[in-house]
């Protein structure tokens, strides 16, 4: 369990107000509460839960998220990818391979638990089992944060970072254009099924449009999971029953089977509000056509934190505003601009899923530039930008 840091009884005691509440401990709040904590900023994390705690989430952890991680930061590894094994609803299986890792995987609960202790060590005060009721934000210079206790606290600058159902998104007004329902189970398997999936992926391009299936190996467990449009509830379960059944896996009993929302938000979505500004989940950022969610948690988080040290500096609401909205230009420049490709690989892959399947598995240049997104060291929006083949396919065979 994660617990206050050293001195956040002095610091309640003495009625000041805090240069920065961050809501929620994922990793966009944990790394928000880390950066601006390393500025020496008065920095309060709230997490509603005790952690660690689960998430569901295949926890892949690609280049970017790498890149983002706290200074000197130990990712707690399970497995390390070097193979990808694709198919096209359980037909036309191709593995390809890599010498070199694509990307890492973590178990969320020690993931996310390592990032807030991370932000403690910074400076951050941490408290868990805190649930927010509201923000108000009547005063010229302070928000109020109140929590479902009845405690108020005085911040000169909110993160919110409670994910995509939390209280934050809503205060700010977050606008969403794509709402997806994932299914997740956590399947232990005997030692030799274990070795069998080592340091390799599945990923099933599925029967309901815009669905896809995985397989992330983590030790003795395999996380086996489907994701697809909401609204399709019905014929999700149905391939995630047929998924674990094709893979040989409905023997073996889950310690964990769960269901999850994401949601990813409209361009036009606000992503602050006065002295409040959203990330990760609870601004809808993620990556529309994978529903990849770690790395823009972790790149929005920190850039949340640095942007929200500059809100608490501001003692002018109009410059506090202006400075939300600053934050938010930087978000499009970035990560909005990688959801504007991510949308149009969506649209792609409902309309024509063979043929995305048989370019990543059987054209070797596009087999490579996934593995470069995946170890960071391109974007999608530079794979469009250097690829005419990559162009093609987006802007006339994916067009909405």
């Amino acid at each position: 369990m994660v617990k206050e840091g050293a001195g956040a009884a002095d610091r309640d005691a003495s009625g000041g107000v805090w240069d920065v509440v961050v809501v929620g401990g994922g990793p966009a709040g944990a790394s928000a509460a880390h950066a601006a904590a390393s500025t020496g900023r008065r920095v309060l994390l709230l997490e509603k839960a005790e952690l660690p705690r689960y998430k569901t989430c295949g926890g892949g952890i690609i280049g970017p998220s790498l890149d983002a991680m706290p200074s000197g930061f130990r990712v707690p590894v399970r497995d390390r990818v070097h193979a990808v094994t694709f198919c096209l609803n359980g037909r036309l299986i191709r593995t390809r391979r890599s010498r070199r890792m694509l990307f890492a995987l973590v178990d969320r609960p020690a993931f996310d638990a390592a990032l807030v202790e991370a932000a403690r060590e910074a400076g951050a005060v941490v408290r868990t089992g805190v649930t927010l009721s509201r923000i108000d934000q009547d005063g010229p210079e302070t928000a109020a944060v109140v929590l479902c206790d009845g405690q108020t606290l005085s911040a000169r600058a909110v993160v919110g970072a409670d994910g995509s159902a939390g209280r934050t998104g809503v205060h700010v007004g977050v606008t969403l254009a794509q709402v997806d329902f994932g299914m997740e189970a956590e399947i232990p398997v005997p030692p030799a099924v274990a070795e069998s999936w080592a340091r390799r992926v599945l990923i099933d391009w599925g029967p309901v449009p815009g669905s896809y299936g995985w397989v992330f190996p983590k030790g003795h467990t395999l996380s086996v999971g489907v994701i697809a449009a909401r609204g399709s509830g019905a014929a999700t379960r149905r391939y995630m029953q047929e998924f674990i059944a094709r893979l040989g896996l409905a023997g073996f009993e889950p310690d964990v089977i769960s269901g999850h929302l994401t949601r990813c938000r409209s361009a036009d979505s606000p992503l602050s509000r006065g002295r409040v500004v959203v990330c990760g989940d609870a601004a809808g950022l993620l990556e529309p056509w994978t529903r990849e969610g770690i790395s823009f948690a972790l790149r929005s988080g920190r850039l949340a934190g640095e942007w929200a040290v500059r809100i608490a500096d501001a003692r002018d609401a109009d410059v506090a505003r202006q400075r939300g909205f600053d934050y938010a230009l930087a978000i499009e420049a970035g990560l909005g601009e990688e959801m504007r490709v991510g949308h149009r690989l969506r649209t792609l892959c409902e309309r024509h899923p063979g043929l995305v399947h048989a370019t990543l598995a059987g054209f070797r240049p596009a087999w490579h530039s996934f593995a470069q997104f995946t170890r960071g060291t391109v974007t999608l929006t530079q794979i469009v930008g250097r690829s005419a083949l990559a162009r093609f396919l987006l802007f006339a065979m994916g067009r909405s």
